[in-house]
């Protein structure tokens, strides 16, 4: 599935995504109002790592009611939204409105890395503050399942989560982008994206979004489901990710690496993986590690 930030502006955009092999859109980050974000250059990209300041841009709630009302005139594949506040309260205005335009899924983005220095600590440092924030969006969300978007930048992950599933959370997204990172220009001596810093994503940091989805697998005991993103390039990459506890895979940093059909190519790469391993289906490899430990 296509994660949110990345190709998930308006419907056209995520009709073509779902041509090009997605089993299902996240759509960027929503705001209740307009938010304007950062100033360029927001990006930076290696072939190991990208850094991002966007800053969250969005037209707010209004312009989002008119993509989801458009898209879901002739849906191709489910339409997650993802929502962003500045506090409990606001989370749940978004909420409320974006759930009359019923997506599949809400995404409750509360661990964006990069937008501190406005709001200061994502609520998903705190599990005090993650559970506010879960328990105020499941009671204006209904019957519309309600996934938690956690941030690997915390001491355990697994008490957060545990926190949030207390609270009535349906799902979790595992990871949010790591840091924030910064990248210097070698001749001016300043740091190259405007905002100084930026959140990391890309291949760099699959090993710590596998052991991420690990903890919040083990800490709520297999028992809700978890979205998987960070660093998802590959066939084996999605599977490594399914092993530690995933049971959808987000991508999101690939899509620019290996071009709008990478999700294609990835389902390609793991059902040629499951015909030459034996595997019946990819199903049978969710919490996979954890088994082995236990057998």
């Amino acid at each position: 599935m296509l994660a949110s930030g990345i190709w998930g502006i308006t419907a056209s955009s995520w009709r073509r995504v779902a041509k090009h092999g997605a089993g299902a859109v996240t759509t960027k980050s929503l705001w209740l109002k307009e938010h304007k974000g950062h100033s360029n250059p927001v990006i930076i990209s290696t072939e190991h790592w990208t850094l991002n300041a966007v800053g969250v841009p969005d037209a707010g709630v209004e312009k989002a009611k008119e993509e989801i009302g458009e898209y879901n005139k002739d849906k191709p594949v489910p339409l997650i939204a993802n929502i962003i506040a500045e506090s409990a309260e606001n989370y749940a205005k978004t909420a409320q409105a974006i759930v009359e335009l019923k997506p599949d899924f809400l995404e409750v983005n509360i661990s964006c890395p990069n937008i501190e220095d406005e709001f200061g600590r994502p609520f998903a440092c705190s599990a005090d503050d993650a559970a506010a924030v879960t328990k105020a969006v499941k009671a204006v969300s209904g019957d519309i399942p309600v996934f938690i978007k956690l941030s690997p930048n915390v001491e355990n992950i697994g008490t957060i989560a545990l926190a949030c599933a207390k609270a009535g959370a349906d799902g979790f997204t595992a990871i949010n982008t790591v840091g924030p990172g910064m990248a210097i220009d070698l001749r001016s001596r300043r740091p190259i994206l405007a905002n100084r810093v930026g959140g990391l994503s890309g291949p760099a940091i699959k090993p710590i979004a596998v052991k991420c989805i690990a903890d919040v697998y083990k800490a709520t005991e297999g028992k809700l489901p978890i979205i998987g993103t960070g660093g998802v390039a590959t066939g084996k990459d999605a599977m490594e990710l399914m092993l530690a506890g995933a049971s959808l895979i987000g991508i999101g940093t690939a899509v620019a690496d290996r071009g709008a059909d990478v999700f294609a190519k990835v389902c390609e790469e793991m059902s040629a993986w499951c015909d030459a391993e034996g595997v019946a289906s990819c199903g049978e490899l969710i919490g996979g590690m954890h088994r082995s430990f236990s057998s």
